[in-house]
């Protein structure tokens, strides 16, 4: 069994593969945290320390014994007002407006399968039915006086050492209650020191790897623009001071949620750390009414004491297999090409079969009509809402275009914003009390557009009814869900104010959840502003995200280097664009920008009629490459070989689960005269094994490859890229 419960003494543990998680019920009944880490054998609450510390209180049930305080003990889910002045998991606001919630324990159940979470995505276990292969632990706290309870959710991946945690708070009490805070988890780590890894950026240019050393006092990284945002991505890591991508230990939290969120690190007066990872606070405050439930988003724990590629791999593994869903889980994905960096807005009909001609002439597989297809939408300020098909922009009805395209060759694509209203727009006209603004205010607007309220679901039924009405006109293989700006004045003319940032997630997933099922066969790539809601929460969904609105070869390395660290490279939609780049200016080679774009969900986005013809026949070249390597790039272990954030080239390989195959692919960053050589130490090998390089002929032990590595040959020019191929020959 992968959770065992001790009876007599009190002691939850959870057993994966290499970890081991404990937890104990105490005297008082508060549920104290033992140990989370590598596997170990027998009960952990010897590490429990009980002295009087001045300034930190004690229980009332403690009586007179000032060794007993929650303000150092590691605890599963600590609640604001017990005494304990650390950052607290959750904060309840009463009636009479005092902040306490004093959860004991309650019960337990342990049962097979992996818990679900109403209305939000989570960790299945659906793959070949095999509902067995996971176990759920549910312990219930209470608070007796306020009648509050949590009931704590625990999924065990035994097999891939994951542990996933929930929370799902209810008002069992006869009055209103306020919640101001909510994590769905805690770590408390009564010693060590660590880094905090994390991944910050920008607009076109996200998830820069981060590493910063957690000192006493409280970080915290987060979004309040009701997307997990470019600007933090919502997964981290705490790593021992000497963790590399090889060795030491380190615990990764994986939000899987899309919306506002919040993790802290926090070390404190005793050296102990406690992380936490949950729902924003800002902008937050849900009400709850007498037997009313919130549900907390979950979050994806993982250990491993062999460093970041190891936790990486266990990672990419969870989202390939029990995240993403639908007929493009397991399923190859279409090489396109996007009109957007082709035309823009300065498209027809037309327009869309030619390009759709040359995608079929080069072998690709689909073309994707981007925006400016409906409404009155020559630009991006206005149109947004009114989905109906501009025939006379296109010349023809949808129906006809698709056809078209699919007598070209190649499948159709479509683009679309949902959740947005352009100001501009018969549906804004119409109805202005359905997009999020404050009465009374001038609006904020990105672009000239507005947010609609997807908490309410007439908004929700009203837009699904007009996109399922483009969907249901010909053969739409593909659509692209774009997002391109931040909520900012939250108000909504129907809902608690406190709510909005939740339920309007709720209701895109809402939606998103009725798309998938009413169109099971279509393939969704989530996009906002590229990289803007690139999560766990989203790939529930969408089994492929634009990873980033910078095409630029150079910058796309880094921007693939952080988000590789959680996220497998089959959700990451990477596409070879124009030069000079048109977010960069920038000019690399057609085949460093075809090598780096492989990296992902492979596609083009410029205009196909103006390669010449000897970039035609590299195209028609990297397309079969793609297609030789697709299984391997999409299902393959992932390894970091090095870092472009500090190193001379870029290095990342992929490596088939049996081991036999490998690519290795290189870019190098830096060129100066007379220059040395670099050395590429491979990853994910047989040490054993012989190994054949595919262009060579040479032969070189598993062992001399990962420990002495191969070198890189000198090229002349900017940005040259290397792929090296790997095969067994012998020594399974």
């Amino acid at each position: 069994m992968a959770v065992v419960y001790q009876e007599k003494k009190r002691i939850f543990t959870i057993y994966t593969k290499n970890t081991t998680y404990q937890m104990k019920v105490d005297s008082y009944g508060f549920l104290l945290h033992l140990y989370y880490g590598a596997g170990v054998p027998g009960d952990m609450d010897y590490l429990l320390t009980y002295y009087d510390r001045g300034f930190s209180g004690n229980p009332h049930d403690a009586g007179g014994d000032r060794t007993y305080s929650l303000d150092v003990l590691p605890q599963e889910y600590p609640a604001m007002g017990m005494g304990d002045y650390r950052s607290s998991a959750l904060v309840v606001r009463n009636a009479d407006g005092s902040e306490c919630c004093d959860l004991r324990y309650a019960g337990y159940e342990i049962r097979k399968g992996k818990y679900g979470l109403p209305g939000l995505p989570a960790v299945h276990v659906q793959k070949e039915g095999n509902t067995d292969s996971a176990e759920t632990l549910e312990i219930i706290l209470e608070d007796s006086v306020s009648g509050v309870q949590v009931r704590l959710l625990y999924g065990v991946l035994e097999d891939e050492d994951i542990i996933t945690r929930s929370a799902v708070i209810t008002n069992g009490g006869a009055v209103g209650i306020t919640v101001e805070k909510a994590a769905s988890a805690c770590l408390d780590f009564i010693s060590g020191d660590f880094d905090l890894v994390s991944f910050y950026g920008r607009h076109a240019m996200e998830r820069n790897f981060q590493r910063t050393a957690v000192t006493h006092g409280n970080t915290v990284i987060g979004s309040r623009r009701g997307t997990s945002s470019h600007q933090y991505n919502p997964a981290v890591i705490l790593a021992g001071k000497d963790t590399t991508e090889d060795s030491g230990s380190c615990y990764g939290m994986m939000f899987v949620y899309s919306g506002n969120f919040m993790y802290e690190a926090e070390r404190d007066q005793f050296g102990q750390t406690r992380a936490l990872m949950g729902l924003q606070e800002d902008l937050f405050h849900y009400p709850l009414g007498k037997g009313e439930s919130l549900v907390v988003p979950e979050t994806v724990l993982c250990y491993s004491k062999q460093g970041f590629a190891d936790l990486s791999v266990k990672y990419h593994r969870c989202i390939r297999n029990h995240i993403c869903r639908g007929a493009y889980a397991f399923r190859p994905r279409p090489v396109l090409v996007n009109s957007w960096e082709a035309a823009y807005f300065d498209f027809n009909g037309e327009t869309i079969v030619r390009l759709a001609e040359e995608a079929a002439e080069l072998g690709m597989d689909m073309v994707v009509m981007d925006d400016g297809w409906f409404g009155k939408r020559d630009d991006d300020n206005s149109g947004l809402g009114d989905w109906q098909v501009n025939e006379r922009k296109l010349g023809c009805t949808l129906g006809e275009l698709i056809q078209k395209v699919n007598r070209a060759g190649v499948e159709f694509g479509i683009w679309i914003e949902p959740e947005m209203v352009s100001v501009d727009s018969g549906l804004y006209r119409e109805h202005p009390d359905w997009a999020i603004r404050i009465p009374g205010r001038n609006p904020v607007r990105g672009r000239n557009q507005l947010v609609l309220d997807f908490t309410r679901k007439e908004v929700r039924d009203h837009v699904f009814r007009q996109i399922c009405g483009v969907l249901d006109q010909g053969k739409i293989a593909y659509v692209k869900w774009d997002m391109n700006r931040s909520l900012a004045d939250i108000y909504s003319a129907e809902s608690a104010q406190g709510k909005i940032t939740y339920d309007y997630m709720l209701g895109v997933y809402d939606f998103l959840e009725k798309l998938t099922a009413a169109y099971p066969e279509v393939l969704i790539e989530g996009c906002s502003g590229g990289g803007g809601r690139f999560d766990a929460g989203m790939m529930y969904y969408t089994p492929q995200i634009w990873c980033s609105d910078n095409t630029d070869a150079v910058d796309r390395l880094r921007i693939q280097y952080g988000t590789s660290f959680f996220y497998p490279m089959s959700t990451v939609g990477a596409h070879v664009s124009a030069v000079p780049n048109h977010q960069t200016g920038r000019s690399t080679s057609l085949h460093t920008r075809g090598t780096v774009a492989m990296t992902g969900a492979f596609g083009y986005e410029l205009s196909l009629g103006k390669l010449t013809a000897e970039e035609k026949e590299e195209v028609k070249e990297q397309i079969k490459q793609y297609k030789k390597y697709e299984e391997l790039f999409r299902c393959g272990d992932y390894y970091r070989l090095s870092s472009p954030f500090t190193d001379a080239y870029a290095a990342w390989m992929f490596v088939s689960d049996c081991k036999e195959q490998a690519l290795v692919n290189a870019v190098m960053l830096e060129t100066h005269g007379n220059r040395p050589i670099s050395y590429v130490k491979l990853k994910g090998l047989l040490p054993g094994g012989i190994y054949v390089e595919a262009g060579s002929g040479n032969r070189y032990s598993g062992a001399a490859l990962m420990e002495a590595g191969i070198p890189l040959p000198v090229e002349m020019g900017e940005y040259p890229a290397y792929q090296m191929e790997f095969n067994l020959l012998s020594g399974r």
